[in-house]
């Protein structure tokens, strides 16, 4: 079985630049609309579903939370709903926020 791959941020933020990618964020609401990736997409519960029936699939998927945890297994869920290439970004969004500026 395929496994989802683990990237640090500065290996998330090169694919980012380098190719077209899905940028998800599972954080709350709240943390999403004060400030995230550029470009990045809300995931939550209510919007799961629509988001596996939408998706491209086949697009390089990056997953990040607050600090890389709650990524790993929203990763695997989505590895195996049929998505190819699917990344958890280690130390989530506050480890991306100290090394890199974000501007959402």
């Amino acid at each position: 079985m395929t496994e989802f791959k683990r990237l640090s941020i500065t290996e998330a933020h090169t694919l980012i630049k380098k190719q077209s990618v899905t940028l998800a964020d599972i954080r709350d609401e709240m943390s999403f609309q004060q400030s995230r990736i550029d470009n990045a997409i809300h995931l939550d519960g209510n919007s799961l579903q629509s988001f596996i029936e939408n998706a491209d699939p086949e697009q390089p998927l990056i997953i990040y939370c607050y600090h890389g945890n709650s990524s790993l297994s929203a990763a695997q869920l989505l590895l195996e709903k049929g998505f190819d290439e699917v990344y958890s970004m280690d130390g989530g969004f506050e480890a991306w926020r100290q090394q890199l500026p974000t501007t959402g």
